[in-house]
């Protein structure tokens, strides 16, 4: 597959050639609801929790006498049929996460940057540099057409680019390391450099 590179002022600098192997597989929607689940459920934080019968603040003194009531039999005010009773098997602060394979998370990070290169929204950016003036780069981005993009750049970010690009709103900048399938899906574009092709085809190879 092959795709023309741009700069931000919008003029080509060339072409590039992507290997079909991560950018031309016919994107699976359950591999990448299975990584997505993964992801998400691995960074919920887990800290739900309910007071247990054992943990409420109550007398442990019997209700009332055992018989002659005409009630049923109750010893403690603790009881979840109780108002203010403890929670009966509520939620209790655990991790969410689980296992999932490392070739089926790599399997989705390739079916999502396919996906993309297949909707048209890939593009290929020659160098993610700027003079570090948010003006000018959100000015770049405004006549590019990119409203929610994410840009993948190389092993690192330039410390410039990123300082720009902090405040204009719906875009986000991630080295290669970073790149992740939660992140590039739920963005309209895809924005990789040069730098960021070669550093994801090393890592998927």
């Amino acid at each position: 597959m092959k795709l023309d590179v741009i700069k931000l002022d919008g003029e080509t600098a060339g072409s590039v050639d992507l290997g079909d192997e991560i950018f031309g597989l016919e994107p699976r929607a359950d591999i990448l609801h299975r990584v997505v689940r993964w992801q998400r459920n691995k960074a919920m934080a887990g800290t739900h929790s309910t007071l247990g019968r054992s943990e409420v603040s109550y007398s442990t003194k019997k209700i009332y006498r055992q018989k002659g009531t005409g009630g049923a039999r109750h010893g403690s005010r603790k009881a979840p049929i109780f108002r203010k009773g403890g929670i009966y098997k509520g939620p209790v602060p655990r991790s969410h996460a689980h296992e999932l394979p490392k070739k089926v998370r790599q399997l989705g990070l390739k079916h999502a940057l396919s996906a993309k290169a297949r909707e048209g929204n890939l593009v290929i950016l020659d160098a993610a540099e700027s003079d570090g003036k948010t003006k000018s780069l959100a000015a770049a981005v405004k006549n590019l057409g990119w409203k929610r993009a994410l840009i993948i750049d190389g092993a690192s970010v330039n410390e410039d680019f990123l300082r720009a690009a902090a405040n204009i709103e719906g875009l986000d900048i991630l080295p290669s390391m970073g790149a992740n399938v939660y992140d590039i899906l739920k963005r309209d574009t895809l924005v990789i450099t040069k730098a960021g092709i070669e550093a994801l085809e090393a890592r998927l190879k």
